[in-house]
């Protein structure tokens, strides 16, 4: 059986470059970010329930949710949020779970879940859990850069994360994003080797 390592992090630390780098040295990659988007694209899967629970107001023209607006909706209402979630995260579960069946002959697999520590069922299927950590000033900065969200919105989200100090003290392995490309290239450098040899002697 391969080795699973859930990775995690705060919006803004760096999980899509730290993903990016494993999997050029071979690792597989499962996003749940990723599944989460294809599951709400135009006519995804999870449209219909979406459309019927939430009405057609929180769906686009082009058949796809409408980010902007179920963003508003949910970080103003938990109840709301746990609606969306009941329909979103068993799907992303069944669709991780066929994934990780058809990617056998990695060295190891990385399962990218924002919200793991929070979420049991996905730390069932991971032996070790990877934080990629930085200040949250750094979170803010970085996001509203990419996403032109303002600061407001980006602290909303990270009030709904888990706390940066519960992410490290629950970690197995923590990479440290807070200076060069070079700094990050050789902790996962590191990792990759601590992992595939953590596989080979299984």
């Amino acid at each position: 059986m391969n080795l699973c390592i859930g990775l995690t992090g705060g919006i803004g630390c760096g999980k899509s470059t730290v993903s990016k780098l494993l999997s050029e040295r071979g690792a597989g990659i499962i996003d749940t970010d990723l599944i989460a988007h294809q599951l709400t694209h135009n006519n995804g899967s999870a449209i219909t329930a979406i459309r019927e629970a939430f009405g057609v107001d929180y769906v686009s023209s082009d058949g796809a949710l409408n980010r902007e607006k179920m963003r508003t909706l949910i970080f103003s209402d938990a109840i709301e949020k746990q609606r969306l979630e009941s329909i979103l995260h068993p799907l992303i579960l069944a669709q991780a779970k066929s994934e990780l069946q058809s990617l056998p002959n990695k060295p190891y697999i990385i399962i990218s879940v924002p919200l793991l520590f929070t979420s049991p069922t996905f730390q069932q299927l991971v032996q070790r859990t990877l934080v990629v950590d930085c200040a949250e000033e750094q979170q803010i900065s970085r996001v509203m850069t990419r996403s032109q969200m303002t600061e407001s919105e980006v602290r909303k989200i990270i009030a709904q994360q888990t706390p940066r100090s519960e992410r490290l003290q629950r970690a197995d392995d923590v990479i440290t994003n807070d200076s060069s490309i070079d700094n990050l290239t050789a902790q996962v450098d590191f990792l990759h080797k601590f992992y595939t040899s953590s596989q080979n002697n299984n």
